[in-house]
């Protein structure tokens, strides 16, 4: 039965979102992750939430095989389209038991999209569950300190002449629906679940894992000339859009 999601829903967009030469996940995430994951040609790899595949696309090309699965019929079919000998990918929810035999991959990722998955524990159940002991998890956010969504925003303090970032709610967990494609009309949602750092913590603790390493990572972008410019670039160098959390498997 074909699946169909949010994202799914504006598969071709998103697509051309993320493979736009200057988009953040070609500048800032695409070569921190290949960075961290520290790849090697015998590496099994698996991609959670694949989404159109430009992550397996990329990781493939240093690894023996790369396995994405994303809930998205037509994610998975546009990744497909582009898969290497060396990639496959399943249309598949995160939210139940992988369908992955017992330690069977070396390394796996997350990129912005755990966010959007409703059940934590399962997707850190069930990935402890298929790396080999020591594996790498790989977990790539949007920064949950500075955006939550809708309950965050940028604000300009005119006596400094400084933009800042106001935060109006942090610890309490949400769940979040949120216009997709803003500006562009259309009033198709997606659902974010907003939880504090120490909900990842606690969860990565309960299912075999150490936390290894973490990182922020901030804009590659610069404002357009105005008055406002200088402000906003600092505040692109002091408030990060991202964070980049590296797990391994004890148990």
């Amino acid at each position: 039965m074909k699946k169909e999601t949010s994202w799914g829903k504006v598969s071709g967009w998103y697509d051309g979102l993320v493979n736009d030469p200057d988009s953040y996940q070609q500048k800032v995430i695409l070569p921190n992750l290949l960075r961290i994951l520290d790849l090697k040609k015998e590496d099994v790899v698996l991609d959670i939430a694949c989404g159109q595949g430009l992550f397996s696309h990329e990781t493939s090309k240093y690894v023996s095989r790369v396995t994405g699965f994303d809930i998205g019929s037509d994610l998975v079919r546009l990744a497909k389209e582009k898969a290497s000998e060396k990639e496959e990918f399943f249309v598949s929810s995160a939210d139940q038991p992988f369908i992955f035999r017992n330690e069977s991959f070396d390394k796996a990722y997350c990129v912005l999209a755990l966010q959007n998955i409703k059940d934590l524990q399962n997707v850190l159940r069930e990935t402890s569950r298929v790396l080999k002991d020591g594996g790498k998890f790989v977990i790539v956010l949007n920064h949950p300190a500075f955006r939550v969504p809708q309950e965050s925003d940028w604000g300009y303090d005119e006596g400094k002449k400084a933009q800042f970032r106001k935060v109006f709610s942090y610890m309490t967990e949400k769940t979040i629906s949120i216009i997709m494609n803003p500006g562009k009309g259309g009033n198709k949602k997606t659902v974010s679940f907003h939880r504090p750092l120490q909900t990842y913590f606690k969860e990565f603790a309960k299912n075999g894992f150490v936390v290894t390493k973490l990182e922020e990572w901030i804009s590659h972008k610069e404002s357009q000339k105005g008055p406002k410019k200088n402000a906003e670039d600092k505040s692109r160098k002091e408030i990060p859009l991202f964070m980049c959390i590296e797990v391994k498997k004890t148990l």
